[in-house]
């Protein structure tokens, strides 16, 4: 059990897997109340009230989320055991409220109103549904040309053909534009500079849903204006709301590292380092790798033929001091001056494709918690 007076990172609530649920409210004290349902209004969700365990007891069980008011804990004390109880008081100087929180099996503590961030946060987890977060990799180039977004999007595009909620992120700004080589530069929905003033928590649904959808994905690129930085509270927010929606999110990082990248660097379950094997791109590369290693614990080296003599892409591992990703293959048709009609990794057959799906069911599994 913790106490709760500010904003507090969490697990989200357990899910079923179906629509979410409606928060439950249990109180009869009328300001509690208001305050209450003022919260739930701010994230976006409808809670069912009660003035103490609801008769039948269903809703008690099943509701993702039970706040139960101080006033309310001694009429919820015999009531069945369950997780995602929290006690909503005011007082800060009433010790009397760790027992009633522990008589009624509660998770949390909460006082109003230093612990609204914290409660709006986890009401709107429950009004989105929130699972497990989305496996988020981020791909970036050893020197300038490797192959990093051609990468990103094979990456992207794979998963979405294997079935996952896939979201693929442009986070360099000069790199042209992911939607681009996606052929999808006039597609409708918004860009990064729409973004460039959010801050706290930015509905995960309704990114979604504003968001270009090209190839069964979503994309998160640039527009032709002149906004180059987006500043790091909104890159945080953007993509925390990405990853809440599960699934996969493919980030194309720049090798200049600011503030932006690095709190996008901050949000990576893992990253892809792409070197050609070349001696000049294993010596830039190695400077990536320690700027990227000070923020992303997990990076590992995805090398690039074709390969210089004395290379090999288990060489080129070892002399940057990173784990093999594995041999990132050529594939043709993007060769060719007309291979830009189809994103890369299109080809479900194609060597990169087979590259792609192996690299996820390596790190799905990897990544799986109990």
């Amino acid at each position: 059990m913790e106490t709760v007076a500010g904003t507090v990172t969490h697990d989200p609530p357990p899910t079923t897997g179906g629509p979410p649920g409606k928060p439950l409210i249990v109180t009869e004290d009328a300001e509690l109340l208001d305050d209450l349902l003022r919260l739930c209004a701010a994230a976006g969700a409808t809670p069912e009230v009660h003035h103490g365990v609801p008769k039948p007891r269903g809703s008690w069980e099943t509701a993702p989320l039970v706040l139960v008011g101080d006033d309310a804990a001694r009429r919820v004390r015999g009531a069945a055991r369950r997780r995602g109880v929290v006690l909503v008081g005011r007082d800060q100087d009433d010790s009397g409220v760790w027992r009633r929180a522990v008589e009624i099996g509660a998770d949390h503590v909460l006082m109003l109103p230093d612990g609204e961030p914290w409660l709006v946060d986890r009401i709107a987890d429950v009004a989105e549904g929130v699972g497990r977060p989305a496996l988020t990799v981020g791909v970036i180039g050893g020197r300038g040309g490797a192959g990093a977004s051609t990468l990103a999007c094979a990456l992207a595009v794979t998963s979405a053909r294997e079935g996952l909620r896939t979201l693929l992120v442009d986070a360099d700004p000069l790199g042209g534009g992911l939607d681009v080589l996606l052929g999808g530069e006039t597609a409708e929905g918004l860009r990064w500079p729409a973004f460039a003033a959010s801050r706290g928590r930015v509905g995960g649904g309704a990114l979604e849903e504003s968001l270009p959808h090209l190839h069964a994905l979503r994309v998160l690129s640039w527009d032709r204006g002149d906004c180059v930085a987006i500043p790091p509270q909104a890159v945080r927010a953007v993509l925390a709301a990405a990853r809440r929606r599960g699934g996969t999110v493919v980030v194309d990082l720049p090798r200049r590292i600011d503030d932006g990248v690095a709190e996008a660097l901050a949000q990576l379950d893992l990253g892809l380092l792409v070197v050609p094997a070349e001696l000049r791109a294993v010596a830039a590369a190695g400077r990536v790798a320690s700027a990227v290693g000070m923020i992303l614990r997990d990076l590992r080296v995805a090398v690039r033929g074709p390969y210089s003599p004395g290379l090999d892409d288990r060489e080129v591992a070892r002399l940057l001091g990173l784990p093999l990703a594995g041999e990132v293959p050529a594939e043709s048709a993007l060769l060719r001056p007309n291979g830009g009609k189809a994103p890369p990794g299109a080809a479900a057959r194609g060597p990169l494709a087979r590259f792609c799906k192996e690299f996820w069911a390596r790190a799905l599994v990897e990544t799986a918690g109990p």
